[in-house]
C-alpha cells in the first residue's frame, strides 16, 4: 500500500477554481493508477477522475467532465485535480486513492483501490 495525504481543499463562490494535490509515500508511485472520489454528506463515495501510470490515460464523470483536469506527477510523487467552474453540486470531501493492483487498468470503481487518503473539504457557495 502507499500513504496519501491531500491538500488544497477550501471554500471558493461558485465559478470558481481550486487545486487539490495528493502526495504520495513510497518508491513505487509510479505502479499505481490513480484517482479521485468525493463524497457530499449523505452520499455514498463518488468517482471523479481517474489517470493511469504513466499518465497517458485520463476518464472523468460526466458531472466534471470539461470542467476538472486530472494530472501527475511521477518524479515527485504527486497527483493533481484541478477543478474550474465549481458548482454548489461540487461540495463534498474529496479523497485520493492509489489502485490495489500494478496490472489493474484504470478504473471508476471504488473496490479497485486499496490505499486512500484522509480527505479534504471543498466547499462551494452559490
Amino acid at each position: 500500500q502507499v500513504r496519501l495525504v491531500e491538500s488544497g481543499g477550501g471554500s471558493v463562490q461558485a465559478g470558481g477554481s481550486l487545486r487539490l494535490s495528493c502526495a504520495a509515500s513510497g518508491q513505487t508511485f509510479s505502479t499505481y493508477n490513480m484517482a479521485w472520489f468525493r463524497q457530499a454528506p449523505g452520499k455514498e463515495r463518488a468517482f471523479v477522475a481517474a489517470i493511469s501510470r504513466n499518465g497517458g490515460r485520463m476518464d472523468y464523470s460526466e458531472s466534471v467532465k470539461d470542467r476538472f483536469t486530472i494530472s501527475r506527477d511521477n518524479a515527485e510523487n504527486t497527483v493533481s485535480l484541478q477543478m474550474n467552474n465549481l458548482k454548489p453540486e461540487d461540495t463534498a470531501v474529496y479523497y485520493c486513492a492509489a489502485d490495489r493492483s500494478p496490472t489493474l487498468p484504470i478504473s471508476r470503481l471504488i473496490g479497485a483501490y486499496g490505499s486512500w487518503g484522509q480527505g479534504t473539504q471543498v466547499t462551494v457557495s452559490s
